[in-house]
C-alpha cells in the first residue's frame, strides 16, 4: 500500500498566488455574528460550515469525534442548527474521517502548488465538499456552490473561491477515477499505522482490517439474559459469544426493553473481558478504568461486589445513570487507578486506557489523532496499572487485563513483560467450551479479535472490534 499521507496536498510546499478576485474588503473583518447571519440564509450551508470546522477541530486540533457533537463541546460548531442540520453534519465529518486519506490524496493531485499559507483552513472545508462528491449522495453542483460560498465568507479565504471552484468541479468529472483508488485501499489508513499493522499482521491481514474501517460499524447489544429472544424481538441476530447484533440503527431509547433496563450498547468483543473473569457471586471484585460502565454492569449482573474505580467523576456520573436504568448496583468510587489503595481484591478487571486503534470503525477520528509516540506513552501507563492491579490481587485471586488496540505493545508484549516481573502470577489460557470462537484465540490462549472476523455478505452483521485480553491468576 503507498503512503497515504505522502501525497496529500496538505504537506507540500505552499506557493500558489492568491488569484486576483473580487472579496472582502481589505483589512475588514466582518463580525461572526455577520456570517453567521448570511450562511443562514442559504439551505445546507450552516451544516456544511459546521463540518468544515468539525473536520479541522479533529485532524488540526486533536479533538475527539464524540467531544465535538456533545452538548457541552468547546468550541461548540452546531449552534443554530436544526436536527437535520445536524446529523447531515455528523454524515459529512464522519465520511470525511473514514475517507481522510484516499480525499487527501485526490485534492493533493489536483492542487499542483498546494494550498496558499494563508488560507490554509481551506483544507478542511474542500475536504467536506470531497467527501460529499465522491462519497454523499449529493449533488455536485451543490456540493461546489456550498463550498465557494463558504470561502467567501471568510476574509482570509474570500479571493481563494475561484480555485475552490475549479480544484471541486475537476474533483468531479475524475470522480470515477478517484473512486477507483478509493476501491483500492491504497489510503485507507495513515502510513505509520499501516506499517505497523503490516508488520505485526502481514500484508494481507493488514489490509483486511483497513477496508474493514470504511464500513458503518454494527450496533451490538449486551443482554441480562435470553440472547435469542431479544433477537427476534429487536430484529437482531444472537452471536456465538451471547451479544446481539441489530439489523438496523434505530434510537436505542425507541426500542423494547431500554426503559426496563433489559440490555445496554456494548461492541460484541468489548463484552468477552468480563466474561473471562467470571465474577462470582459475593466477590470483591475492581473494574479499573470503569466509565462508562458496560463492564461494570456484567459484573454487577453476576451479584458480584463491584467496585466501579475511574478519575473522571463526569464518566462516572454516566456509568452511575446507565446502572440506575439496569436496576443494578456497584459501588463508585473516584481516583487515580495506578495509585488506587484498597485491602486485596478476589478479581480485576483491568480496562486500560489505550490507543484505541481496535476501534476506528467504530471512532474514525482515531487514525487522525493518535500519533505514533502515542503507543509508548499509553504502553507506559498500561505497565503501571498492571502493576497496581497485581498489589490489589489477593493470592489465588485473578486478573483481566483488555484493551481495545491492535499493537502489541499494548497487549500481547505488556502480558509477557508483566509475567517477567511477577513470576507469582500465571496465564491462566481460554478453554474449549468458554464461549470464545477458536479464531479469537491466539497461540498463548489469550483473547485477540481484528476488525475483519466474523466475515458476512451483509456488511451491517460484520466485522467485530479489535481487542486483546489476557487473564492471569496469583499463587495462592
Amino acid at each position: 500500500m503507498a503512503d497515504s499521507d505522502s501525497r496529500s496536498f496538505s504537506t507540500r510546499t505552499k506557493s500558489a498566488r492568491a488569484p486576483a478576485r473580487q472579496g472582502t474588503r481589505q483589512g475588514f473583518v466582518p463580525a461572526e455574528a455577520v456570517r453567521e447571519a448570511e450562511a443562514a440564509k442559504v439551505p445546507g450551508l450552516p451544516a456544511r460550515l459546521a463540518a468544515a470546522n468539525i473536520i479541522g477541530d479533529i485532524v488540526q486540533g486533536g479533538h475527539r469525534l464524540d467531544e465535538c457533537f456533545a452538548a457541552n463541546a468547546v468550541p461548540c460548531r452546531l449552534s443554530g442548527l436544526d436536527a437535520r442540520d445536524m446529523a447531515l453534519t455528523r454524515s459529512i465529518v464522519t465520511v470525511a474521517l473514514r475517507r481522510l486519506g484516499v480525499i487527501r490524496y485526490a485534492l493533493g493531485e489536483l492542487l499542483d502548488k498546494g494550498l496558499p499559507r494563508q488560507a490554509a483552513r481551506l483544507e478542511f472545508s474542500l475536504v467536506a465538499a470531497a467527501a460529499q462528491i465522491l462519497f454523499l449522495d449529493a449533488a455536485d453542483h451543490a456540493a461546489v456552490d456550498l463550498a465557494v460560498r463558504a470561502a467567501r465568507l471568510e476574509p482570509k479565504t474570500a479571493a481563494f473561491s475561484g480555485l475552490v471552484n475549479g480544484v471541486l468541479r475537476n474533483l468531479a468529472r475524475r470522480r470515477d477515477e478517484f473512486l477507483d483508488i478509493a476501491a483500492s485501499g491504497e489510503h485507507d489508513a495513515p502510513a505509520w499505522l499501516m506499517q505497523r499493522w503490516r508488520k505485526h499482521y502481514g500484508d494481507e491481514t493488514a489490509r483486511a482490517i483497513a477496508a474493514m474501517h470504511m464500513l458503518e460499524p454494527p450496533l451490538d447489544l449486551s443482554v441480562k439474559d435470553d440472547p435469542q429472544g431479544w433477537a427476534q424481538r429487536l430484529d437482531g441476530v444472537a452471536l456465538p459469544t451471547g451479544s446481539v447484533r441489530l439489523r438496523a440503527h434505530t434510537p436505542i431509547v425507541d426500542l423494547p426493553g431500554f426503559d426496563e433496563g433489559e440490555w445496554w450498547v456494548q461492541d460484541a468483543a468489548a463484552a468477552l473481558p468480563a466474561r473471562l473473569l467470571a465474577p462470582r457471586h459475593d466477590e470483591r471484585v475492581l473494574d479499573m478504568c470503569a466509565a462508562p460502565g458496560g463492564k461494570t454492569a456484567q459484573m454487577a449482573l453476576a451479584r458480584a461486589h463491584v467496585v466501579a474505580l475511574d478519575r473522571s467523576a463526569e464518566r462516572l456520573k454516566l456509568l452511575a445513570a446507565n446502572l440506575a436504568r439496569l436496576q443494578l448496583h456497584a459501588e463508585v468510587a473516584v481516583g487515580d487507578a495506578a495509585a488506587y489503595q484498597a485491602p486485596p481484591f478476589d478479581a480485576i478487571l483491568i480496562d486500560a486506557p489505550c490507543s484505541a486503534t481496535g476501534t476506528i470503525r467504530r471512532h474514525p477520528d482515531v487514525p487522525w489523532t493518535k500519533k505514533p509516540g502515542d503507543v509508548e506513552t499509553l504502553a507506559s501507563l498500561q505497565t503501571k496499572l498492571l502493576n497496581r492491579a497485581a498489589l490489589l490481587t489477593r493470592g489465588g485471586g485473578r486478573i483481566v487485563y483488555c484493551t481495545c488496540s491492535l499493537e502489541p505493545e499494548e497487549g500481547e508484549q505488556q502480558i509477557a513483560a508483566f509475567l517477567r516481573r511477577n513470576p507469582d502470577f500465571r496465564r491462566t489460557p481460554i478453554e474449549p467450551g468458554e464461549g470464545v470462537p477458536q479464531e479469537f484465540i491466539n497461540r498463548d490462549g489469550d483473547l485477540r479479535t481484528l476488525p475483519h472476523y466474523w466475515p458476512n455478505q451483509d456488511p451491517r452483521l460484520a466485522g467485530i472490534d479489535g481487542f486483546f485480553a489476557a487473564r492471569l491468576v496469583r499463587s495462592a
